[in-house]
């Protein structure tokens, strides 16, 4: 385990409705415009096309272009990249969130809740597993989205073989389309899910009205372990948000606040 920092980038930013060449043209400047210390850039869900549902005409492969983009960037900016996708996975559709490490290894979790109201129920299939990526001694839990609203699937479970209890993953991170008109619930649920799991949480959000005419205000930000806000972007403001991340003082305040101890125990099907 780390017991250094780890420096975010969040880019909130509005995104070319369903225009991959675009938004890779646009993203590509802002990652070399970028001269902050980074350890892991963070995109926004769907970050190529928007929250579209023409899954058949957009969807990718993995090592499709923009998991090569993604891979170029990585090693370019010697740090990890995320965010989701449209991809195609053995004749299925999923709302697919990348992770691609400097070296260009790739992990990725498919978004398992999937936002009925807009009808992506229709079009993806749901993801049936966690992913907990370990970069840099951090254990970094990847979500998308209307994950947000279920705690029980984000929730830290805890082993407490030596006594000490021992959190499964260190920060939680969530990129989404999260409409303006629900934000009060984005930022008060991003708040509860830093504080109920003891972990820093990063949420990354649009902005900008899409083809739909659905404005998204952003509203990204990232928290501490008591969900403390550390960086929190300008309402509707095209920005890379920035935060640095202490290992130490989160195991010291799991140390002196170990709620793990008395954590239930379950199991999701």
């Amino acid at each position: 385990m780390s017991t250094g920092s780890l420096n975010i980038a969040a880019i909130q930013t509005s995104l070319h409705w369903e225009d991959k060449t675009k938004n890779i043209h646009m993203f590509t400047g802002k990652l070399r415009a970028y001269s902050e210390p980074a350890d892991v850039f963070v995109l926004p869900e769907m970050f190529t096309t928007g929250f579209s549902m023409r899954s058949e005409l957009l969807a990718e492969e993995l090592n499709g272009p923009t998991h090569q983009w993604m891979i170029a960037m990585a090693k370019e900016k010697n740090a990890a990249i995320t965010g989701s996708i449209i991809a195609k996975d053995g004749g299925g559709y999923y709302n697919r969130m990348l992770w691609v490490n400097p070296d260009g290894t790739t992990s990725y979790y498919d978004k398992r809740h999937l936002f009925r109201m807009a009808q992506e129920d229709r079009h993806y299939a749901s993801g049936t597993k966690r992913m907990i990526v370990d970069f840099k001694g951090w254990r970094i839990c990847l979500h998308v989205c209307y994950d947000l609203r279920f705690p029980v699937w984000s929730r830290n479970r805890y082993r407490n073989e030596s006594g000490i209890p021992e959190a499964e993953y260190d920060v939680l991170v969530y990129v989404a389309n999260w409409p303006e008109r629900r934000n009060h619930a984005w930022k008060t649920l991003l708040m509860a899910r830093a504080i109920e799991n003891s972990a820093y949480v990063i949420g990354v959000n649009r902005i900008g009205n899409d083809a739909n005419g659905i404005y998204h205000s952003g509203d990204s930000a990232i928290l501490n372990f008591k969900g403390e806000i550390i960086k929190a972007g300008i309402i509707s403001a095209d920005e890379i948000i920035n935060g640095r991340l202490s290992m130490q003082e989160l195991q010291d305040y799991r140390k002196s606040f170990p709620v793990g101890m008395d954590a239930d125990s379950f199991i999701i099907q």
